[in-house]
């Protein structure tokens, strides 16, 4: 009894032993894959080189080069610039857009372009020929009147990623939210 007591332990032994090994001989992996996700980002700057403060002379050509520059290794995106003027600018002065930028529907004074991703940094001038014009009607009397105010012209730049944003309806509507898309 003890014989086929030791004979079917060592059976046992085999098989587990068999199987162990056939478990063994069935296992497999691989190297580890490592993924690692970088944060993409767009980045803008707003600079001008010919000052803040300007003379009014009639009829003269004033030169002024607001820029958005899109900074290099920037996303895609949709760029925007706003151009305020003084509620008395138009009387005294004219201006244009330069070319490549388009008026945004409804919004005043909001442009906007389609900007590629960028691996320089690509700037987008302002104002058509980088000037504003004092209008030749502009008088002595005019600038110095008792409620005269000087006018003035201000620039605000704002950039949203193109990726996931469908349209630059879409776009213009995460500037006022900061980025934020509101359910």
């Amino acid at each position: 009894m003890k014989k086929g007591l030791i004979l079917t332990l060592a059976l046992v032994l085999a098989i587990g032993l068999g199987i162990g090994i056939t478990l063994a001989y069935l296992y497999t992996d691989t190297p580890s894959l490592k993924n690692t996700f970088e944060y993409g980002d767009v980045n803008i700057k707003l600079e001008e080189t010919t000052g803040t403060t300007y003379k009014m002379i009639p009829g003269n050509n004033i030169a002024k080069d607001p820029t958005v520059t899109v900074l290099k290794d920037s996303e895609a995106c949709w760029l925007f610039v706003k151009v305020e003027k003084s509620d008395n600018f138009d009387t005294f002065m004219t201006c244009g857009i330069a070319s490549g930028w388009t008026h945004l529907t409804g919004e005043n004074g909001v442009y906007y372009r389609e900007v590629s991703a960028t691996e320089e940094d690509t700037p987008f001038p302002v104002l058509a020929g980088s000037a504003v014009y004092v209008k030749p009607s502009v008088t002595k009397e005019m600038l110095k009147a008792e409620d005269f105010t000087s006018p003035t012209l201000t620039f605000t730049a704002y950039a949203v990623q193109k990726a996931n944003v469908e349209n630059v309806t879409e776009a213009w509507a995460l500037v006022g939210t900061k980025g934020v898309p509101t359910t």
